[in-house]
């Protein structure tokens, strides 16, 4: 008589509304995998419409009062959030790594990113002042107030699940909106452990919400009459797709699309930095940002053969495997299913024309149970050939040969995505003009990922971003606010009745 396993009870995620966790209602749920196991580990509840619209309710009457709440009360509350991210940093990252599959230094790095923009939103006093001008006209003054936009959105991806929502909402919080956030249904854990905090530090009940869920989701936070703006990262389709939707129903949009960023390696560089710099630009997090570095192009083919022996030569040095195990470089992909997609890119190149100089399936880890892909390297790639207009989103770096820079420059600002890019140089003058030149919204200089501090803003160009403001930042304080413009006049003192001298014991 054959044993039955005992079935294992999975852990569910709810939603986060009006300050306490809501199971979901609408019968829909998705699966939570373990990528490093490929088991699943979770169920996380799908919301439906009248959900959605619950949350928003609740977050419009919060806002009621939040936006009355004064400016150094919400820098307090930023303050004691920070403090307990601060204190919560590794649980932070477990869950991070746990649900997404990264390395545990990896999810650290996104915790720390992410506290930058909280601790830039404690100074929103400072922030939301305003301008003022005196004797604009006799008698007349003029003035600036910034004044909050009532209940926003984020939509935020897997690839950061703690740092890109705090992209959004501190600044947004902090600016005296409330807040509607959905993230990804792949690991939506470290949101809800984010809104636990927030409630410890002190926010109101209501401010800040979690709405698990999928499109149904996304669609009426596009439509909802109530929410004012909506911030989302993901790929450039449904980046396109958000914006058009939700400036349709007359909404404030920002939406980071994909990215496919070039580093330009010239023939001065130092080759073993710029070595360094694109293995871990390239197979940091699994290539799984929209940052990372995914196409090397060299100028000359001496810097193309020194730079690709050298990349070679670090790549066996990186340990792929569980992202909590001790030493571990390199994670698995999020799902199975994108880790197929990935592979699929190394397994077409030759068939387009290029050179397969390392094959990351390969690999004895991508043979395992967890969604493992090793680390690629491709040669000889050209503009035309999928593995080169593509964003992969994956453990694979390309090599393009030029012969200039000035061919350099264009096959960049050619290119429909211009996100961020890099150049590699010990020519001052060369870096100066390369980013005079070059289309794209962030530049590093011998800086592999040029990603801003909180103190200036995230976007990219062209394909890469829709909307006209960047986020976080003082754009992100613009975009979660509006101006309003003050024109005053007093009557003459002289001329009214009331007792301008010192107050008097009657």
């Amino acid at each position: 008589m054959a044993v039955k396993e005992p079935q294992v009870t999975l852990k569910r995620v709810s939603h986060w509304i009006g300050g306490k966790l809501v199971e979901g209602r609408s019968g829909r749920s998705g699966v939570v995998w373990n990528p490093a196991t490929g088991q699943p580990q979770a169920t996380v509840d799908f919301a439906s419409v009248e959900e959605l619209d619950a949350a928003v309710a609740v977050a419009k009457e919060a806002y009621k009062t939040w936006r009355q709440t004064p400016l150094s009360r919400r820098a307090e509350i930023m303050f004691k959030f920070r403090d307990l991210v601060d204190q919560n940093r590794r649980k932070i990252a477990e869950l991070i790594t746990l649900e997404h599959g990264k390395t545990l230094a990896d999810a650290l790095g996104e915790v720390a990113r992410g506290l930058e923009n909280v601790e830039f939103a404690t100074g929103i006093p400072h922030l939301l002042k305003g301008g003022f001008s005196e004797q604009a006209s006799r008698g007349v003054d003029v003035y600036q107030i910034r004044q909050p936009l009532g209940v926003v959105a984020g939509i935020t991806p897997f690839n950061f699940p703690a740092m890109v929502p705090m992209w959004m909402f501190a600044n947004a919080i902090a600016c005296g909106n409330t807040f509607i956030l959905k993230p990804s249904e792949k690991d939506p854990s470290p949101s809800l452990f984010l809104a636990e905090l927030l409630q410890q530090a002190g926010l109101p009940d209501g401010v800040f919400n979690v709405v698990q869920g999928d499109k149904v989701a996304v669609d009426r936070i596009l439509e909802h009459p109530d929410i004012k703006a909506v911030s989302f990262v993901g790929s450039t389709p449904v980046a396109k797709y958000i914006y058009e939707t939700g400036t349709k129903h007359g909404k404030r949009v920002q939406a980071l699309g994909g990215a496919k960023n070039h580093m330009v390696v010239l023939p001065d560089a130092d080759i073993g930095m710029a070595a360094d710099a694109a293995v871990s630009a390239a197979y940091g997090s699994a290539g799984e940002r929209c940052m990372a570095i995914s196409v090397v192009v060299a100028v000359g083919d001496q810097t193309a053969d020194n730079l690709i022996a050298a990349i070679k030569e670090r790549m066996p040095k990186i340990k792929v495997g569980p992202g909590l195990e001790e030493g571990v470089e390199m994670g698995p992909l999020i799902t199975r299913e994108h880790r197929d997609k990935v592979a699929s890119y190394i397994e077409n190149a030759p068939k387009e024309g290029a050179t397969v100089v390392v094959d990351g399936r390969q690999d004895p880890i991508a043979q395992s149970e967890g969604f493992f892909l090793g680390t690629s390297l491709i040669d000889h790639v050209k503009p035309g050939m999928k593995c080169y207009d593509d964003e992969i989103f994956g453990p694979v770096l390309s090599v393009v040969r030029v012969k200039t820079y000035d061919e350099a420059l264009k096959l960049i600002n050619e290119h429909p995505y211009g996100n961020g890019t890099a150049i590699f140089t010990r020519d001052g003058g060369a870096a100066r003009q390369f980013q005079f030149d070059v289309e794209a919204g962030m530049v590093g200089i011998n800086v592999p990922i040029p990603v801003p501090v909180a103190y200036y803003s995230f976007g990219g160009w062209k394909a890469s971003l829709f909307g006209d403001l960047h986020m976080y930042g003082p754009e992100g304080v613009q975009f979660y606010t509006r101006a309003k413009v003050v024109t005053s006049r007093w009557p003459d003192p002289s001329t009214s009745k009331v007792d301008l001298g010192f107050p008097q014991v009657r």
